[in-house]
């Protein structure tokens, strides 16, 4: 059975990884290439776009694609609506793979907001000094805001960004002393991140909420209507090997 995953997270390199080790599945994962050197998972790895919902649909004939595996980022919402219609084209299953969400605890302060421009006009009030984590992409959301921008991504942002910013670039994970370093040392009164889930990028909201500062958090864009998803890497190899 050829496999299709389109990836980029974490949970796409495990799920390649494992599924490579058993007879019977032939992985191919594309990427998205918006990252510069992203880090590649085992197998054959494509890089680049499809072209849209026709573009996907005839590069799945094309290449005798049995099943499509959507383990992109949750806030991927474009390339997971069109993973939804092109496998429902070519009349093939799709999966959905989603880590869970963040869960609020006791002594956070998060804002929730639906999308981008909602946190840009939300930080009014909030502090002067903000922590943006959303990576490169929507960074010129904010680029419109007198506040001062502490922005982390891997790569630089392509866009406008805000007037009065820091660019510091890494890659994560990162500790919670590390985050809390951070934030202490740059005086920020506020971060901004998207509900992106997982414990690689948690330590941020337990050192913000350590000091109290207020998280505008945003939600993710909702998968297509219908679609069934998982949220593991174990439960989309129970769902591969009932499709073989």
């Amino acid at each position: 059975m050829k496999i299709l995953i389109l990836g980029g997270t974490r949970e796409a390199r495990n799920l390649a990884d494992i599924a490579s080790g058993e007879r019977g599945f032939d992985i191919v994962s594309s990427l998205a290439g918006r990252v510069r050197e992203p880090v590649l998972p085992v197998g054959e790895v494509r890089i680049g776009g499809f072209g849209g919902v026709s573009g996907l649909r005839d590069w799945l004939a094309d290449n005798g694609i049995d099943v499509v595996i959507d383990a992109t980022h949750p806030f991927a919402g474009g390339i997971s609506a069109n993973a939804a219609a092109a496998a429902a084209r070519s009349g093939l299953p799709v999966l959905h793979v989603r880590r869970p969400g963040w869960t609020e605890r006791a002594g956070d302060r998060w804002i929730r907001v639906p999308d981008l421009a909602a946190a840009a006009e939300r930080l009014a009030g909030l502090g002067d000094r903000v922590f943006l984590t959303i990576g490169r992409q929507g960074v010129a959301a904010f680029a419109a805001s007198d506040a001062w921008f502490l922005i982390r991504a891997i790569d630089p942002p392509a866009a406008a960004m805000p007037a009065r910013a820091e660019l510091l670039l890494a890659r994560g994970p990162f500790s919670v002393a590390e985050e809390s370093a951070l934030l202490a040392g740059r005086r920020i009164d506020v971060l901004v991140t998207k509900d992106s889930g997982g414990a690689l990028t948690e330590a941020k909201l337990t050192a913000a909420r350590a000091l109290a500062l207020p998280v505008v958090m945003i939600d993710r864009p909702p998968l297509p209507e219908g679609a069934e998803v998982v949220d593991s890497v174990a439960a989309a190899m129970i769902w591969l090997r009932s499709h073989i």
